[in-house]
């Protein structure tokens, strides 16, 4: 089969020749070649523009992507990241089921309104970012209600 050039591949793939240049920048992609100014792929690269796809719709970075993507060589994947990242996407789907039930329920909820609803003060506690890793919380800040004191200008001293 014959090379792609860059403008087949981003048609092939849906992703923008944009793109490609950027995960060659990023060592996810090769180009064999060139013809005048474009740049020649292996038609292979579209099975790894899949796989990237996958990476990135389960939360990889294109770094830990490019460090399992060996030059000339099948993917090395380590298996303890897969479980690692499946852990971390099911407490993802978690999260996010516990908060679209509390939104459902807030739809529906009786309560006169929604601070007095137990149900939906839960789904607060879910969002807070308190409760999510890797947010720090900052310090609260004393604001005054009074103006700051100002300088007599060097006419009034």
């Amino acid at each position: 089969m014959r090379d792609l050039d860059i403008n087949e591949v981003a048609r092939r793939s849906g992703l923008p020749a944009s793109a490609l240049r950027y995960y060659e920048e990023k060592g996810l992609v090769k180009p064999v070649g060139r013809r005048g100014l474009r740049r020649l792929f292996d038609p292979e690269i579209l099975e790894r523009l899949a796989l990237i796809s996958l990476g990135r719709a389960a939360g990889f970075s294109l770094g830990e992507m490019a460090r399992m993507f060996a030059p000339g060589q099948r993917p090395r994947i380590d298996r303890l990241l897969l479980a690692k990242k499946a852990d971390e996407l099911g407490a993802t789907i978690r999260k996010l089921t516990a908060m679209r039930d509390g939104l459902r329920h807030a739809a529906v909820c009786p309560a006169p309104s929604h601070m007095e609803c137990p149900t939906f003060r839960r789904l607060l506690g879910i969002a807070s970012p308190a409760r999510r890793p890797g947010v720090r919380r900052r310090p609260a800040t004393r604001t005054s209600s009074r103006a700051p004191a100002t300088r007599p200008s060097r006419a009034a001293r």
